[in-house]
């Protein structure tokens, strides 16, 4: 899933199926690459369980899948924790120690 949102295209098409459902098409025409190139991110973005297709005749109707999103963002918000943690410590043992002066140079 990560890879999938690596690419700032198929972070865009999932931030308009975010505002609701869309056919290609409709994602086609607000970037600038080709219906195909669309097509190949949004299968990209069905692989990673992101988004689901509706085929209703010749359309193909796109929803997003926030579930992963949420799963990764909980995920990463135990890191997030993490690395808040140690850097406060870090912080905290820099302004606490005083800077040590070496002599100077000639």
């Amino acid at each position: 899933m990560y890879g999938a949102l690596a690419d700032p295209t198929r972070r865009a098409i999932l931030r308009r199926l975010a505002r609701g459902d869309a056919n290609v098409g409709d994602l086609a025409g607000r970037f600038p690459i080709s219906f195909n190139g669309v097509s190949k991110h949004v299968k990209v973005l069905e692989r990673a369980g992101l988004v689901e297709r509706t085929v209703l005749g010749r359309e193909h109707v796109l929803r997003l899948r926030a579930a992963p999103l949420r799963d990764a963002s909980e995920w990463l918000a135990h890191y997030r924790a993490f690395w808040d943690a140690r850097l406060d410590a870090l912080d905290e043992l820099l302004t606490a120690t005083p800077p040590r002066r070496g002599k100077a140079r000639a």
